[in-house]
């Protein structure tokens, strides 16, 4: 199964695509969408729209997951986030694809243990879980960490469902 994992931005998002072959883990591809700053926040969230479009055509995944949002204290940071994160979780949608959100938390305890982990333990244990990979930034580690999350909740829920048809 080929996973898309996108960590939402309005200046920035992430994107990760990992393939899940039974307990493998394997990179595929990852990047970050920017969005011109300059330009009005509808003419961003459309490009934000066009790469990820761009992303799932050209790597053709099987589900996405995107990042939930955080509550910010800043109220106009926290809605330019949902914004994006809206985008993030149209447009696999518009491709048919199944999306699953998780949050922050979930993401961290799933790649790296622990809920609170910081940026750089993040893209570490991304680096660890996938070996050889090269990462197009931060966001790009978060995505790929988001879809690593999601491939471990996928074999988690695969497991669970073996032994109750086993039993």
């Amino acid at each position: 199964m080929r996973l898309l994992g996108l960590d939402p931005g309005l200046r920035t998002t992430g994107w990760g695509v990992v393939l899940v072959e039974g307990a493998r883990v394997r990179h595929v591809a990852n990047g970050q969408i920017s969005s011109d700053a300059r330009m009005p926040t509808a003419a961003r969230l459309s490009q934000l729209y066009d790469g990820i479009a761009a992303v799932i055509e050209a790597h053709a995944p099987s589900a996405a997951a995107v990042e939930e949002t955080f509550v910010n204290v800043n109220a106009s940071s926290t809605l330019k986030l949902g914004l994006a994160r809206g985008v993030a979780l149209l447009v696999p949608g518009r491709f048919g694809l199944d999306v699953a959100e998780y949050s922050t938390t979930a993401v961290k305890k799933a790649v790296v243990g622990v809920g609170h982990a910081d940026k750089t333990q993040i893209q570490a244990m991304v680096q660890r879980l996938l070996p050889g990979v090269v990462i197009a930034g931060s966001d790009a580690a978060d995505a790929l960490a988001v879809a690593l999350c999601h491939g471990h909740h996928l074999q988690t829920q695969t497991r669970w469902s073996r032994q109750a048809v086993g039993a």
